[in-house]
């Protein structure tokens, strides 16, 4: 029977694989190591960054500044201008942290010191990694680079990383689908809001931080309470985990990895291989804080966007009305549109993560390519936006579209792949 199917009907059996692979992952909370110990391909003297791949001299601001930062950080240069010498000097390797299984949130900075989250999709045995979440203000994700930032990574390496790891390995790790269907009934979306479950997160934690950790348990206690945006970093260790399962498929036209480097915006799809398609980073629209205007702004960067592959952040945005205001998207009726559009673009939706403002409807689920030429709808992502000068911190949120030549180009390959002319 196989032999008789056409093209479309292999196209739409392998997207319903995509599909079930992505709603049957079981992604589990591991651990926290460093990640030299948890992905131990990475080599030495490698940065890895957020998006599709990238060398200094394309590098946006922020971008440049992380690097700078992790270089000192790594301890390969001293100072800040010899950490931009040695960056210039084609010594340091750049690469994106999805060619490793990581994501990373904004400038995406991941070296072989930093602690990582480490999620384990348990139905299918594959794993993925993300930086623990810095805080707000000064950091390293938005550019920063001085001597608080640094520290401040040294001692989660050091302290707070070690004790979340044997925290989370004293329970046999932390189920995740759970937390963010609940958090999604609470008002969060994972991607610009992460409140609810960062706190459902820290009441799941705290008993087993009482019992392992070996100093600095207040300051570890108050680091994770005073960050509303320290789920998000466990959310898109999630999603790869998640979407990972569905890449690889033949003939499957979903989209399996969205990231931007704050230059170019780039997407990889089920059944084309570890190409990249990319096009030019877009700036979010959105609310500006007091004192900035658009020209302040960088375009869209950032690995977060994961979130998006598995129906969160911007596709569920009916589920988080106080998110509405704080990126300028309207009214809940609007944020209820976009979601609603985005069921336009995806294979099917996720019933494990219902949205209470929509009748209890599953998360719209796997977006695929076809869908998004066919109709002209381009994925909803809502984002921080970033100052455009390193170390400057946010300067406000919005939302931002993918360009729609990632699509177009995704579509020309697996048509060649297919003998499609």
């Amino acid at each position: 029977m196989a032999a008789t199917m056409t093209l479309g009907d292999k196209i739409t059996a392998a997207n319903l694989e995509a599909h079930r692979r992505i709603l049957a992952g079981e992604p589990v909370l591991v651990d926290v190591q460093l990640a030299r110990e948890a992905i131990p391909s990475l080599p030495d003297r490698t940065i890895l960054h957020a998006g599709p791949p990238i060398g200094w001299e394309r590098m946006c601001g922020p971008m440049r500044g992380a690097v700078a930062g992790a270089i000192v950080f790594e301890g390969w240069a001293k100072d800040l201008d010899a950490a931009t010498k040695l960056a210039a000097s084609g010594e340091i390797r750049f690469e994106p942290n999805h060619h490793y299984d990581a994501v990373g949130p904004m400038t995406g900075m991941t070296t072989r010191n930093m602690a990582v989250l480490v999620v384990e999709n348990r139905a299918f045995g594959n794993r993925a990694f993300c930086t623990v979440n810095e805080g707000i203000g000064n950091v390293m994700r938005f550019g920063g680079n001085d001597a608080e930032v640094i520290d401040r990574l040294k001692w989660i390496a050091s302290v707070a990383g070690p004790a979340l790891g044997a925290a989370i390995r004293h329970r046999n790790g932390v189920p995740l689908k759970n937390i963010i269907s609940r958090g999604l009934a609470m008002g969060d979306e994972m991607h610009m809001r992460n409140a609810a479950c960062s706190s459902l997160i820290l009441r799941e934690l705290a008993g087993d931080l009482a019992d392992t950790a070996k100093q600095d348990l207040a300051r570890i206690l108050r680091f994770i309470a005073g960050n509303d945006m320290f789920f998000l970093n466990v959310a898109m260790a999630m999603a790869k985990a998640t979407i990972a399962a569905a890449h690889g498929i033949e003939h499957s036209t979903v989209v399996t990895t969205m990231a931007r480097n704050g230059t170019d915006f780039g997407i990889r799809v089920s059944s084309t291989g570890d190409a990249w398609f990319t096009g030019p980073a877009q700036m979010a629209r959105g609310l500006l804080f007091a004192g900035f205007s658009e020209s302040d702004g960088n375009p869209d960067i950032g690995d977060s966007c994961i979130t998006e592959t598995v129906g969160l952040g911007g596709f569920s945005m009916a589920a988080s009305p106080a998110v509405v205001g704080f990126i300028g998207a309207g009214s809940l009726a609007d944020a209820i549109g976009y979601t609603k559009s985005m069921a336009e673009i995806t294979v099917g939706p996720n019933p494990q993560w219902a949205l209470p403002t929509l009748n209890m409807m599953g998360v719209p689920t796997g977006i695929d390519i076809r869908k998004v030429l066919s109709t002209g709808l381009l994925p909803v992502i809502n984002t921080a936006i970033a100052n455009k000068l390193p170390g400057r911190s946010q300067i406000g949120a919005g939302i931002v579209n993918p360009p729609l030549t990632c699509f177009e180009q995704a579509f020309i390959k697996f048509a060649e792949l297919n003998g499609v002319n």
